[in-house]
């Protein structure tokens, strides 16, 4: 089952001001994240099933997984240009 991709309205705007390539695998990377939260994801320090990172190039974004609510709630994006 798919989750839900929530979003603060400061890491959305982060998300759209990206570069357009940066834009579109991020948002192909949050798709996949979507369907395998676990598997598309690396843990965030220890190895937490909530606190996950999802990293691509030039880009990591730090997703709060609610398992029990099927959410995936974006706290931030780093782009690193």
């Amino acid at each position: 089952m798919t989750y839900r991709l929530t979003y603060d309205p400061a890491v959305e705007a982060v998300h759209d001001a990206l570069p357009p390539e940066a834009r579109e695998q991020l948002t192909l990377a949050l798709a996949a994240a979507a369907d395998d939260p676990i598997g598309a994801t690396e843990p965030y320090g220890a190895d937490d099933p909530y606190m996950r990172l999802l990293v691509i190039p030039h880009t990591t974004a730090l997703i709060f997984i609610g398992h029990t609510r099927r959410t995936l709630a974006v706290l931030n994006i780093s782009y690193l240009g």
